[in-house]
This record gives C-alpha cells, structure tokens and sequence, in this order.
C-alpha cells in the first residue's frame, strides 16, 4: 500500500467514526466535481450519493436529539467501522495498492475508537437537563467531519495529524468524564443511602 494513502484512509477512518454517511458523500462530490482523483469511481455513482444524502439528513437530525442520537449510536456501532472499512479498502484498490484487507483494518478499526469516542461523550452529555448541549456537540462533530475531510483531501497528512490528535483527546475526555460521573453516581448513591437511614431512624418505634 502506498504510504502517501494510508494518511487519507485514517482520516476517514476517523471521520466515518463520526458520520459515516458524511464522509460517502463529500468524497463522492469530491470524485464527481473531479477536486481529488484519490475517490474510487464507486463513490461517485449517483445513487450512492442520493442515498448518503438521505441518510445524512437522517443522522443530523437524530444525532441532535437527547437520547435518540444515544440509541441512533447504538444502532451505528456495526454501521461506522464497517463504512470506514469499506471506504479505506476503496481508497486503497483506487491507488493501485495492494493490500486492501489492510486498508479496510486501518479505517475499520480507527472508525470503532472514534464512534466509541463520540458514543461515550454523548452519553455524558446526555446527562444534562436540557437540549441545547447536544445540538452544540452534534454541531460541532458535523462541521469537524466536513472540515478535516476537505482538508484531507488536499492535504492528508497534515489532516491525518489533526485527526490522531482529535482522536487522542477524544479518548482522554471521555476517560475524564466516565470518571466524573462514575463519582456522581457514587455520591448520590451514598446521599440516597443516608437520607434512607435517616427517615428510618426517625420513624423507627422506641424499642
């Protein structure tokens, strides 16, 4: 495999990790309006980016909406990996390389920790009361994805060292928060405990 792909296959490893069907459809606008030749002609069959299109719209509404984007999540943890996949062993057969099954490894698996990133920060951010943290953080994932593709694009490897970055970081925050809430948990576990002894102790008849 030539190793000027391999930055392009894990950034959108990275990136299908996120919003798989936005990554089908850039690089399939990207073939078809002809700014990369790296694009397999595959992704730039019209009905391949009218279905990403679709599926796009569906995921950027469900991913805003606490809980659903949780389940919507849940149902993409065979989805992402398996786009990233298919999308790096694309890239790969269109460079004229070899091995694709490593390839299809490489954006597999970079697309499993990254949806496993996203997947646990949503979790956590599920956790607040209200709407707007979602719409924020989807926000934020959706235009991430479009910029680091784009950049990739023209740039892979600088683009591969921001996404290793991002992916990272992704990693160490949600570390951060599981740790935060599994203590949260704990100590309103230990409140509830308390004012149960307490009520008790009050209401217990003289002995």
């Amino acid at each position: 495999m030539p190793v000027s792909v391999l930055p392009l296959i894990f950034t959108s490893g990275w990136a299908s990790g996120i919003n798989a069907y936005a990554v089908v459809l850039l690089f399939g606008v990207f073939g078809a309006t002809g700014l990369s030749d790296e694009v397999p002609e595959s992704l730039q069959r019209t009905d391949v980016l009218i279905a990403a299109a679709v599926l796009f719209l569906c995921d950027t509404v469900a991913d805003k909406i606490p809980y659903v984007d949780t389940a919507w999540d849940a149902v993409h943890t065979v989805i992402r990996p398996l786009s990233g996949a298919v999308v790096g062993a694309l890239l790969a057969g269109q460079s004229g390389s070899l091995p694709e099954i490593a390839a299809g490894a490489v954006g597999g698996s970079t697309a499993l920790l990254s949806h496993l990133v996203k997947a646990g920060t949503r979790m956590a951010v599920n956790t607040s009361p209200e709407p707007f943290s979602n719409i924020a953080v989807s926000t934020a994932e959706d235009l991430s994805v479009a910029g680091i593709i784009t950049f990739a694009v023209f740039h892979p490897v600088a683009a591969a060292v921001v996404a290793g970055a991002l992916l990272v970081l992704g990693v160490a925050t949600v570390a951060f928060l599981a740790a935060r809430i599994r203590r949260f948990l704990r100590r309103r576990a230990q409140r509830r405990a308390e004012k149960r002894l307490a009520t008790g102790g009050m209401t217990a008849p003289p002995g």
